[in-house]
């Protein structure tokens, strides 16, 4: 009986462990991305590509930039172990001040690494007036 039991146990444990240890994780291919020099008139956009390196579907649950006028796009579906999303951001800088600039996208999904910062960066030229 006590024998019973203790393999029971043992055996509930292993599997908790087991199933615990398996999680999505996200790994990107690049967390910067400079655009370099550009006009004003002109906007900004860069895709980061990630894949999903765990044993579970990654779900991303939100995509934030730190300013309006930074709009992240991102895969909707769950993405199965092996696969990949991306990220799409669009920086549009009309109306802002001239100069470097560096703006963080803030990810956070169901990984174990589940909260991720991207960035870009650039120096934008005031459009001829």
């Amino acid at each position: 009986m006590i024998k019973r039991l203790f393999s029971t146990l043992v055996c509930g444990l292993v599997l908790g462990i087991t199933t615990v240890a398996a999680q999505a994780v996200i790994t990107f291919k690049h967390t910067e991305h400079n655009f370099g020099k550009f006009k004003e008139s002109k906007e900004q956009t860069f895709t980061f590509k990630f894949k999903n390196t765990g044993d579970k579907p990654l779900v991303i649950e939100q995509a934030v930039a730190s300013c309006g006028c930074t709009i992240p796009t991102y895969t909707q579906a769950p993405i199965a172990p092996g696969k990949s999303g991306e990220i799409k951001v669009v920086y549009n800088g009309k109306g802002k001040s001239a100069g470097e600039f560096k703006k963080v996208i803030t990810v956070r999904s169901n990984a174990s690494n589940e909260l991720v910062r991207l960035y870009i960066m650039g120096d934008m030229e005031a459009a001829n007036p």
